[in-house]
């Protein structure tokens, strides 16, 4: 069981120092002020286990969105909800993809009101593709986006969960 904590500026000074190891170095960041000032536009989310030990981010909106991807439309459609997530780089290729990415779909779901999602992820990046597939997003159109003025190719995929809760079932004998 994951817990969902708006970010507070030292966590943001943590995650941003993480290194992840090649090939998924594309998303180790700066450390920079900069880069603590994005999580700290209040669209980010920290995540500890139930020890309250910080094991990843979450975020929405904008802040959940490539910029290649505004080119070709992929952010048109506002029914969806755009996530972003990232686990701490020494508990990533452990399995434990899947569950967090579950649990961040469940708390962001409820905290917008939302049952449609949309991630983007580097192409790449296969652990987080199969992760993402097992949990039911199915992959859509692929796009180039500069990175460190690299153009790396990603690839949007796309989740629709049914709210059975406002649906009323009538049964005629």
């Amino acid at each position: 069981m994951y817990h969902f904590v708006p970010m507070t500026e030292s966590v943001a000074k943590t995650i941003s120092s993480w290194t992840y190891p090649p090939p998924y170095d594309l998303y180790t960041m700066d450390g920079s002020e900069e880069c603590i000032q994005e999580f700290m536009n209040g669209e980010y989310f920290y995540v500890e286990d139930e020890g309250f030990q910080l094991v990843g981010f979450v975020c929405s909106g904008c802040s959940a969105r490539v910029p290649g991807g505004y080119e070709i439309g992929v952010y048109d459609n506002e029914d969806l909800l755009d996530i972003g997530l990232g686990l701490r780089p020494d508990l990533t290729g452990q399995g434990l993809g899947g569950g967090f990415l579950m649990q961040a779909v469940s708390f962001l779901g409820s905290y917008f009101g939302k049952s449609n999602f949309r991630l983007v992820v580097a192409a790449s990046n296969e652990r987080a593709i199969k992760a993402y597939g097992k949990a039911g997003f199915v992959p859509g159109e692929g796009f180039y986006s500069s990175v460190s003025d690299v153009q790396i190719p990603f690839v949007v995929m796309r989740l629709y969960l049914l709210r059975t809760e406002n649906l009323c079932t009538q049964t005629e004998n």
